[in-house]
C-alpha cells in the first residue's frame, strides 16, 4: 500500500545497523525465550527441568539502538536488566530442523529484555499475560547485528553486563538450556518465522534493579558492546 493509501502516516519500522557497513536490519517481530540458563531460573524460584521453552514477544518498536538514554518507565518501582545474545533471522519456515537451524540465521547481536519485573511477578502469579512487564516502550534496547559471514556462529563465549561500572552479569553462552538452533527449531512449531525477526535467547544469572542515572554496558564475545543509561 502507498503512503498515500493510508489514512495516518504508516509508523516508522524498526531498523538495526548492520556492523561495519552503512546497511541496516529491518526487523518485523522480536521474540523471547525465558528461563534458559540454569543459574538465573534458580534465581527466580523455577524448576531446573529441561522443560519446553517459554516464548513470549515484544513489539518490534520497543527497540532503541546503543548508545540511546532510556527513560526510567512508568507504573513500576522494580525495573530490571536481562542481558541477552541476539540470533536475526535472515530465511524463514515452519518445523525448522535443529540440523536447519543455523541456515536461517543471518548474524548475532547484544539485546536488553528490560523488565517491570513488579508487574511480570505480579501477572505470572495471577495467570496472566506477562505485556505489561515486558512489552512496554523502550524495552528492547539491541546493539548492531554482526553478520555470519564476519563472526561466525556466535554459540558460546563471554556474556557479560556492568552497571556503573560493577559486574552484575557474567556468564558463557555456552550454558544455554535450550541452544540456538533448538531455540530456532522450537520456535518455528509455533510461529512461522520470517525474514527479519529476531530472537532473544534467554539470560544469565544476575539479573537486577537500575534506576535513574544508571549506565548498563553489556558485552558478548566477537559481537562487541551495547550501552545504554538510564534517565528519570
Amino acid at each position: 500500500m502507498e503512503t498515500h493509501d493510508c489514512v495516518i502516516a504508516p509508523p516508522a519500522r524498526a531498523l538495526l545497523p548492520v556492523a561495519g557497513t552503512s546497511m541496516s536490519f529491518p526487523v518485523r517481530r522480536i521474540y523471547c525465550i525465558g528461563r534458559n540458563y540454569v543459574a538465573h531460573v534458580r534465581e527466580m524460584g523455577g524448576d531446573e527441568t529441561r522443560d519446553p521453552p517459554i516464548f513470549f514477544q515484544k513489539p518490534a518498536d520497543s527497540i532503541v539502538l546503543d548508545g540511546a538514554e532510556i527513560p526510567y518507565p512508568p507504573m513500576t518501582r522494580n525495573y530490571h536488566f536481562e542481558l541477552e545474545l541476539v540470533v536475526a533471522i535472515k530465511t524463514g519456515g515452519r518445523d525448522i530442523p535443529v540440523a536447519d537451524a543455523l541456515d536461517h540465521i543471518y548474524g548475532y547481536g547484544i539485546g536488553l529484555d528490560m523488565t517491570r519485573r513488579d508487574l511480570q511477578m505480579d501477572l505470572g502469579k495471577s495467570g496472566l499475560p506477562w505485556e505489561a512487564g515486558k512489552a512496554f516502550d523502550n524495552s528492547c534496547p539491541c546493539g548492531p547485528i554482526h553478520p555470519v559471514e564476519r563472526v561466525g556462529h556466535v554459540l558460546e563465549g563471554s556474556i557479560r553486563l556492568t552497571v556503573d561500572g560493577e559486574a552484575r552479569q557474567d556468564s558463557d553462552l555456552g550454558l544455554m538450556i535450550w541452544k540456538v538452533p533448538e531455540i530456532v527449531a522450537n520456535l518455528s512449531k509455533y510461529f512461522t518465522l520470517e525474514p527479519g525477526d529476531i530472537i532473544l535467547t534467554g539470560t544469565p544469572a544476575g539479573v537486577g534493579p537500575v534506576t535513574p542515572g544508571n549506565e548498563l554496558v553489556g558485552s558478548i564475545d566477537k559481537l562487541g558492546t551495547l550501552r545504554v543509561r538510564i534517565s528519570s
